[in-house]
C-alpha cells in the first residue's frame, strides 16, 4: 500500500514476545510465529478455504450471510478460535449437515475485537458462521450517491489492511494464515460487485455475482466493492473498472498497464495471479492504492490527465510479487512487504521510463526518508525496519519508514553485489517463498545462506542487521544524484534575481515541479508566491501531488489566494497520508489549527473511518 501515514510508535526490539518453531516447507525453511494481533491458534486449528455467501444491503448498510470455513483441526481438539470485531454472530453450525454448535465471545481488546470460540469435534472439517456486519465495521465504507463521481448510485468498498477484515468477515485475521476462497454476492440489480478474485466484466440482470480466488491469500487481502461500475480492457489480461463517467479517462491514464506487467515479469519472474485489473474508487478511499489480488484498488487522485502519477500503479503491481506472493508474517515485519515493493516499483519505472526518471524518483525517495528521520529523531526506535507493535494498533507499523528505508537498504545490497546478481537473488527469493508468509528472521537466514554465503567482507559492507534492527540511517546509504534536479537547483539559486517568467517552460515534469516546490526558500514572500502561482498555475492545476506540495508552501507562507482551493482539496479527498501532510502543517500555528478543525468538521462525513481516527490524533 502506498503511501499511508506518519504515526509515532514505540518499539523495543528485545521484547519480541514471539514464540517461534521451525517448520519445513517444500521450498524453504521458515518459522511459524505467534502473531499477537490475532486471537486464532493456527497450530491447533486453522482455516484453509472460505465459501462466502452474502447479501449487500445499502438501505441498512449491512452485509449479512454465511462464512463457511474449511478447516484443518490439527490438534483434533474441541475448539477453534476466529477473530471478529463489531460483528453480530447469529449462529454457528458444523459440516454440510449444518449441525448447530455452541459459540462464545471473549473479552474485547482494543484494535483487536473479540475472540470467537466455536465448539467443534475432533473430525470437524467445516464451520459455518452466520453473521451480520454493523455500522461500526471499520473495513466498510458506505457512500451515498452524492459522494460518488456520477452522483447516481450508492457505493461500497472495503479496506482490510491491517486487521480490519474481521469487521466484515469472521476470520482468522493474520497475515501468516493463508486460504483460498469462493464467494457468492447478492447486490441491487443496478449495481455490480467485484472482489480480490476473478471478476465479471459487465453487469448481469440478477444482481448475483460469483467469485473464485484459487491462490492462498491472507485475510487482509480479502476485498469487495459494489457500485455502478463499467469495465474497459487495456490488453489481454489487464483492464480498468470505474464509474461510467471515469472509466475512459482511467483507461487512457493507465494505457501502459500491460507494459508494466511485462516489465515486472522480465525483472522478477512470471505474474502468477491470472488477470491484473484496477478499480478506480471514489475520493473517500483512504490510501493511494491497495494491492488486493487480481484487482488493485486506486484513488481517483492518480488520474492526472498526463500519466504522470502512474508510479503509484507500479507500486501496487509490485505487490503481486512482494506482499501478495511473499507476505510479512506479522505486522512487525511489514518492511518485507513495503520495502521490497518500493524497490520493485522503482525498477519497473526505470524499465519503462528510463534512467533519468529513475534518478529523479530516487532523489525524491531519499527526501521522504530524510524528512521522516527528522520528524522522528535519529535515535527514535520508530526508524528501525523490524518493529514491535504488540498491543498497539498495527496500522502504526505503516509509516513511510518501511517503504523508503527498506528501499534504500535493498539498493545498498544491489550496489554491493551488482544488479545482475541481485536480480537473480530477488527472483529466487520470490520463487522459493511463493505463497508463504515469512518473518524478518526468515529473510535474514535466507539472505545469509544464499547471498552472503559466509563472506564476512561482504556482510560488513552491507550491514544488513544494522539496517534492520537499529534506528537512524546507516552510514553506507547511497545518495542518488539527478542532473535534471541539479539544473533546477541552479534555477532555484537565481530566479529571485531574474524573475519567474518563463520558468514553466524549463520545469515541466511532475518530478521537476515537485522538486522545485519542495526547495523553495524558507523566507518566501506572498508576492513571490503569487508570481510563481501565476507562472505555473499550481493552485488551480489538476495534478494531485503538485497541488499537495504547493499547498504545504501556501499554508506555511500564509498564501491566502490558495485557501479556498486548499479547503476544497481537503474536503474532496480521504487519502490519509496527504491529508496528514496538510493538517500537520496547519496545526503549527494557533490560527492554522483553528482553520484545520473547521475543515475537518466539514470534511469528516466523507472521510474513511481510519482517516478520521488518525486526523483526530493530529488535531488534539
Amino acid at each position: 500500500m502506498r503511501k499511508i501515514i506518519l504515526l509515532v510508535f514505540a518499539i523495543a526490539v528485545t521484547a519480541c514476545q514471539k514464540k517461534e518453531t521451525a517448520v519445513e516447507t517444500a521450498a524453504t525453511k521458515t518459522t511459524a510465529v505467534k502473531d499477537t494481533h490475532t486471537f486464532a491458534e493456527p497450530d491447533k486449528a486453522v482455516v484453509k478455504h472460505l465459501d462466502l455467501d452474502i447479501k449487500v444491503d445499502f438501505e441498512t448498510q449491512t452485509i449479512s450471510g454465511k462464512a463457511s470455513w474449511t478447516i484443518d483441526n490439527k490438534s483434533k481438539g474441541n475448539a477453534i478460535i476466529f477473530d471478529e470485531n463489531t460483528l453480530e454472530i447469529e449462529k454457528v453450525t458444523l459440516g454440510d449437515e449444518e449441525k448447530e454448535t455452541r459459540f462464545s465471545l471473549g473479552n474485547e481488546v482494543e484494535f483487536h475485537g473479540k475472540p470467537l470460540q466455536i465448539t467443534i469435534e475432533p473430525g470437524t472439517t467445516k464451520v459455518n458462521i452466520y453473521y451480520k456486519t454493523t455500522k461500526d465495521a471499520v473495513a466498510l465504507q458506505w457512500l451515498t450517491p452524492v459522494q460518488t463521481a456520477d452522483k447516481k448510485h450508492p457505493f461500497l468498498f472495503s479496506q482490510g489492511e491491517s486487521v480490519w477484515s474481521r469487521t466484515w468477515i469472521p476470520c482468522q485475521d493474520s497475515p501468516a494464515i493463508r486460504f483460498t476462497y469462493n464467494a457468492k454476492v447478492a447486490v441491487p440489480k443496478d449495481l455490480m460487485a467485484v472482489m480480490s478474485a476473478t471478476n465479471p466484466q459487465q453487469k448481469n440482470n440478477t444482481g448475483i455475482y460469483t467469485f473464485k480466488q484459487d491462490k492462498a491469500i491472507p485475510s487482509y487481502l480479502m476485498a469487495i466493492a459494489v457500485g455502478d461500475l463499467a469495465f474497459k480492457s487495456i490488453d489481454e489480461r489487464t483492464g480498468v473498472y470505474a464509474e461510467p463517467s471515469v472509466v475512459d479517462k482511467a483507461a487512457w491514464e493507465f494505457a501502459e498497464l500491460g507494459k508494466m506487467v511485462h516489465a515486472a515479469e522480465k525483472l522478477f519472474g512470471p505474474y502468477r495471479w491470472g488477470r491484473y485489473d484496477v478499480l478506480v474508487l471514489p475520493p473517500s478511499f483512504p490510501y493511494g492504492g491497495m494491492e488486493n489480488p487480481n484487482l488493485t484498488f486506486l484513488t481517483p487522485g492518480v488520474i492526472a490527465g498526463d500519466r504522470s502519477l502512474t508510479s503509484l500503479l507500479a507500486h501496487e503491481l509490485g505487490h503481486s510479487w512482494s506482499g501478495n506472493l511473499v507476505t510479512n508474517a506479522t505486522w512487525d515485519d511489514v518492511w518485507l512487504n513495503e520495502g521490497f515493493t518500493t524497490y520493485v516499483e522503482h525498477r519497473i519505472g526505470e524499465a519503462l521510463f528510463g534512467k533519468k526518471e529513475a534518478l529523479m524518483q530516487d532523489v525524491l525517495s531519499r527526501k521522504v526518508l530524510s524528512d521522516n528521520m527528522q520528524d522522528y529523531g535519529p535515535k527514535n526506535p520508530s526508524t528501525q525496519l523490524k518493529v514491535n507493535v504488540t498491543g498497539k494498533n498495527p496500522d502504526e507499523s505503516l509509516s513511510d519508514i518501511p517503504y523508503e528505508k527498506g528501499y534504500a537498504f535493498l539498493q545498498t545490497v544491489e550496489n554491493a553485489i551488482g544488479r545482475e546478481k541481485f536480480d537473480a537473488f530477488i527472483t529466487e527469493y520470490f520463487n522459493s517463498h511463493a505463497f508463504q508468509s515469512i518473518t524478518t528472521e526468515d529473510f535474514l537466514k535466507y539472505f545469509n545462506e544464499h547471498l552472503i554465503k559466509g563472506d564476512q567482507t561482504l556482510a560488513d559492507q552491507i550491514k544488513a542487521e544494522e539496517w534492520i534492527y537499529q534506528s537512524d540511517i546507516p552510514s553506507n546509504i547511497t545518495q542518488p544524484v539527478s542532473e535534471d534536479f541539479n539544473a533546477i537547483d541552479q534555477i532555484q539559486k537565481n530566479w529571485r534575481k531574474t524573475g519567474v517568467k518563463g520558468l514553466s517552460a524549463k520545469i515541466k515534469s511532475t518530478n521537476e515541479k515537485q522538486h522545485f516546490i519542495d526547495y523553495l526558500p524558507a523566507d518566501l514572500t506572498v508576492a513571490e508566491m503569487t508570481a510563481i502561482d501565476n507562472e505555473f498555475n499550481f493552485t488551480k492545476g489538476g495534478n494531485f501531488v503538485i497541488k499537495r506540495q504547493w499547498f504545504v508552501q501556501a499554508i506555511r507562507h500564509q498564501y491566502q489566494p490558495a485557501y479556498p482551493a486548499i479547503e476544497q482539496f481537503m474536503v474532496a479527498t480521504s487519502r490519509t497520508g496527504s491529508l496528514q501532510t496538510l493538517y500537520k502543517e496547519m496545526v503549527k500555528t494557533p490560527e492554522g489549527k483553528t482553520w484545520a478543525k473547521q475543515i475537518f468538521e466539514k470534511a469528516k462525513p466523507g472521510y474513511h473511518l481510519t482517516t478520521v481516527q488518525d486526523l483526530q490524533n493530529t488535531l488534539k
